[in-house]
């Protein structure tokens, strides 16, 4: 006899939705990634999608990003998801974009490219360094700090990655 229930059947509504978005969201990634290899300066920083199949897709460069790269990938990377059928009835809106300066840092390749920049590091416990990123490792980030009342000391810190919850680049006026 079939059992008709969903007891013991973890696949609900809203696991199918985000194991189908992470399908697709790998999909997007690849055909990204395949349009940016052509030219290496520029890379892939995040997918998301809304619940609304707005795709955003966040791509950098390690000298910053032209708005006319942005529309020419923009243009190819619809074409490629019409091709790919990845939304019923095609419905779905596109926007390529550099990550503003509100996103934090996701990628190694982003810390090598604001070296020299004031950043505002929030490690794992909840302390919040803010310095100059001076140097990137594999491992770490070394920030100077400016300490005292006068601002006149300096002190180097190191930073590994894996205590970082997040760094954002500090806006400077």
């Amino acid at each position: 006899m079939e059992n008709d229930s969903n007891e013991g059947d973890d696949t609900g509504p809203l696991l199918v939705f985000c194991m189908v978005n992470e399908q697709v969201i790998a999909s997007i990634r690849q055909l990204t990634e395949e349009l940016l290899s052509l030219d290496p300066g520029y890379f892939l920083v995040e997918v998301r999608i809304k619940p609304t199949n707005n795709v955003k897709v966040f791509v950098d460069g390690d000298k910053g990003v032209p708005v006319e790269k942005l529309v020419q990938l923009n243009r190819a990377l619809y074409a490629q998801l019409e091709a790919a059928g990845l939304f019923p009835d095609n419905n779905f809106s596109l926007e390529v974009s550099s990550p503003g300066l509100d996103e934090p840092l996701k990628l190694h390749r982003q810390y090598l490219k604001n070296i020299g920049r004031k950043v505002e590091t929030t490690l794992l416990d909840g302390t919040v360094k803010e310095g100059t990123l001076l140097a990137v490792t594999d491992t770490q980030i070394t920030l100077e700090e400016t300490l005292g009342k006068k601002k006149d000391q300096k002190k180097q810190t190191d930073i590994l990655f894996t205590e970082i919850k997040h760094t954002i680049v500090c806006i400077v006026f």
